[in-house]
């Protein structure tokens, strides 16, 4: 399938740090998680001859609960509990891909599109490794929502998102267009009572 790439996020330090810190946020929270898991499941494919991959896979937590056998982290730290959850791990990055192309029937991103360098770079890589008519997942927090605003304006003194950039859902759009994805939906999600829709799943194919 290919070697692992062991290049690093500019931004991951945090994460290799923090990693188990990270994991506890999920047992914190566990109505937004769950809300979360369910918008996404949606658009996974449902038989398990399909081979999935979740770039950014963290700690498994996403990856575990749907299915998905294969993730791709680049903080050490954080693939070795999702390794304890039964994924196969790569350490790279999302720009260059350590795998080869056409393998894949779907691929997931959660709350990873702000942490990547070149979100540009790493959809064309995503394209490269999917099977004809293959779908891309994303899932994140629009920018311009509730919570998008609240993180943004935290951000400074936050030890994960310090260094993310966050995405409106038209900014998610157009790189997708920008690279020929075609049948692209979307799907809000509220959070939260007062939300209008803070947590986002766009689905599309090449």
């Amino acid at each position: 399938m290919g070697k692992q790439n062991n290049n690093y996020l500019l931004n991951s330090s945090s994460f290799e740090k923090y990693a188990e810190e990270y994991d506890e946020w999920y047992d914190e929270n566990k109505e937004i998680y769950k809300l979360e898991v369910k918008a996404i499941k949606k658009y996974i494919p449902k038989s398990e001859k399909e081979i999935g991959l979740e770039i950014g896979v963290g700690t498994g937590r996403f990856a575990g609960v749907l299915g998905i056998k294969y993730g791709l982290e680049p903080s050490k730290s954080m693939a070795d509990i999702a390794e304890h959850r039964g994924i196969k791990v790569y350490v790279g990055v999302a720009e260059e891909l350590p795998f080869d192309s056409n393998f894949f029937d779907y691929i997931l991103m959660t709350t990873t599109i702000c942490f990547l360098n070149n979100p540009i770079k790493a959809l064309g890589e995503i394209k490269r490794v999917l099977k004809p008519n293959g779908r891309l997942i994303i899932g994140f927090i629009d920018k311009d929502s509730l919570f998008g605003r609240f993180y943004e304006s935290k951000k400074d003194n936050s030890k994960f998102y310090k260094n993310a950039k966050f995405y409106s859902l038209n900014d998610v759009l157009n790189m997708l267009n920008k690279l020929n994805y075609k049948n692209i939906i979307y799907e809000k999600v509220k959070l939260k009572n007062n939300d209008d829709g803070s947590f986002v799943v766009v689905c599309a194919e090449i």
